[in-house]
């Protein structure tokens, strides 16, 4: 994993996670459900989806044209008073621009994804990530 290096818009933690120190951006998640094709990335390939269902659409300012398309983003839901966040990371790929507009949230998770990190699946939560 490669950490952003853009200080811009990151946030130092103060956790620690995995016994190491963590630097990452700050947004919103929330689930989409199927169908998730045809995706802004790979139309209606079955391929483009990676093992467990485990994907993301970007907002708008992370979808960088496009430029998104097939990176991966470690995602985690920081705890908090509302206990809707699990313990854990989960790893996603995008596959897709955020399929409504304005997005609702900075990620949209699968269900799969979402449910990885979040313990109500309707949910809007708080998720820190690093690319």
């Amino acid at each position: 994993w490669t950490q952003p290096t853009n200080g811009n818009s990151i946030h130092e933690l103060n956790e620690q996670r995995n016994g190491s120190f963590v630097l990452g951006d700050v947004g919103t998640a929330s689930s989409y459900y199927p169908p998730y094709t045809p995706t802004r990335c790979n139309g209606y390939g079955a391929d483009q989806f990676p093992p467990g269902n485990l994907f993301m659409a970007m907002s708008e300012g992370l979808w960088d044209n496009g430029a998104a398309c097939g990176r991966w983003y470690r995602l985690w839901c920081p705890s908090g008073s509302n206990r809707l966040c699990k313990d854990g990371t989960v790893d996603v790929s995008v596959v897709d621009y955020g399929p409504k507009s304005p997005c609702p949230s900075t990620i949209l998770l699968s269900t799969n994804g979402f449910s990885a990190i979040s313990e109500s699946p309707s949910a809007k939560i708080n998720a820190e990530y690093i690319q």
